[in-house]
């Protein structure tokens, strides 16, 4: 592809200056940022605050003073704006993991005369380990009912106490259509949990125009908000005081600071929070979230299918001879913000990328995934990571034993 189109690409490209709001190491091309995404200059100097100021000098004070004890809130808000989501209707807590187990411990109360907990081959691993857990809590009176990506609009049957979907696979990046599932669901009586972990700034998402009642979602992805950040929830409005929280902690108590001796939930969605919060790294999400304060998230998304039209059509030109197989090979409307290809010896192509600066990640068993992060890539970026590619395939350079040793993180 002709160099100078790739160049008019980055010289129209509304969104180029964002880029000078992240750290990104010179000579790295980041294509992870589905996994981790890249550090905002202004999170380390909110965190030192935090530590230095907020905790060092204020101490204890800190959580009236500084506000700590409605981060949650706060934070969520900001989520929430960002997918669609009604007004005090997402908090900021716990794990992806945890948020999903109490939604689903509580939807499952809602719709107790059904046994059947529906879900896909393509959700994330974790999110079925966390139903199976449920399960066996549950005393195996319910069922896990798994079908293929393309088989769950049939499978929501009215059997169905509660489907969870991940809306964007994690291998392939296939998206699954949250408006006309949500609708579905609804008609038939069964509660669907939104796993948004890869579409949350990744494209608009429309939670209160889908009708979605119940979702969860990590922050450490496209949001930015750094390792291991916290997750959020989301539930409905019309919802929120239906829910019985399985974990209930004296953060969703009415009043946690009587110290009662017995739980009353809080009023609305705050009744899903458990524990104390995280102050330092929930903060550091909340300043990251600020890089999202004038961004169109229509814009991203097209940035978002631009890059990807350009990934596929260089990689193509390499022709046949690489062995690559396209495996995002959806529609627009059907994709996330991400592009995988196979190999066999994906995870050694994948090492040998990493070694020369172009960052993406493998998944089992042979997929070479790419996350597009419109915010900080250029199309210049995706050229170059090709090119790269394609003198190590041409090369066979991959085929070393230092990159056929497997790490503990893939």
């Amino acid at each position: 592809m002709h160099a100078g189109h790739i160049k008019s690409l980055d010289r129209a490209d509304p969104l180029q200056s964002h880029r000078e709001k992240f750290e990104l190491p010179d000579g790295v091309i980041y294509l992870d940022g589905n996994s981790l995404g890249a550090l905002p200059k202004s999170v380390p100097g909110r965190i030192a605050e935090v530590v230095n100021k907020q905790w060092g000098h204020s101490l204890i004070s800190s959580w009236n003073k500084h506000e700590w004890i409605t981060l949650p809130a706060r934070v969520g808000s900001k989520i929430g704006g960002l997918i669609g989501a009604e007004d005090n209707s997402v908090v900021c807590a716990d794990s992806t993991s945890v948020n999903l187990f109490k939604l689903l411990s509580a939807a499952v109360r809602l719709t107790s005369d059904r046994k059947i907990i529906l879900s896909d081959t393509g959700n994330f691993p974790n999110d079925l380990y966390v139903i199976q857990g449920l399960i066996k809590q549950l005393g195996d009176n319910f069922e896990l009912r798994l079908v293929e990506p393309e088989e769950i609009s049939t499978a929501l049957t009215e059997d169905v106490a509660v489907a969870v979907i991940t809306e964007v696979d994690y291998r392939t990046g296939r998206r699954h259509n949250m408006a006309d599932l949500t609708a579905k669901s609804k008609s038939t009586g069964i509660k669907v949990i939104w796993d948004l972990c890869h579409s949350a700034d990744a494209f608009p998402v429309d939670l209160e125009g889908c009708g979605a009642e119940l979702a969860v979602g990590c922050s450490y992805k496209y949001l930015n908000g750094g390792p291991g950040a916290p997750a959020f929830l989301y539930v409905s409005p019309e919802l929120q005081d239906n829910i019985h929280p399985p974990l209930s902690g004296w953060m969703g108590h009415s009043a946690p600071f009587n110290f009662d001796l017995d739980y009353r939930p809080a009023e609305g969605v705050s009744r899903n929070l458990c524990g104390t919060p995280g102050v330092i790294a929930m903060s550091a999400l909340d300043t990251a979230l600020d890089v999202w304060q004038d961004v169109d998230l229509q814009l991203v998304q097209q940035k978002s299918q631009k890059l990807f039209r350009l990934f596929a059509d260089l990689v193509e030109e390499l022709g046949p001879k690489t062995g690559l197989t396209l495996k995002t090979t959806f529609s627009e409307s059907e994709r996330g913000s991400q592009i995988a290809f196979a190999h066999p010896q994906g995870y050694a192509i994948m090492q040998a990328l990493i070694d020369q600066g172009v960052i993406g990640d493998f998944r089992t068993p042979d997929i070479l995934r790419f996350g597009l992060t419109p915010l900080y890539l250029s199309f210049e970026d995706i050229r170059r990571a090709v090119e790269i590619l394609s003198n190590i395939m041409q090369s066979n350079s991959w085929d070393q034993p230092k990159y056929h040793k497997r790490g503990l993180v893939t």
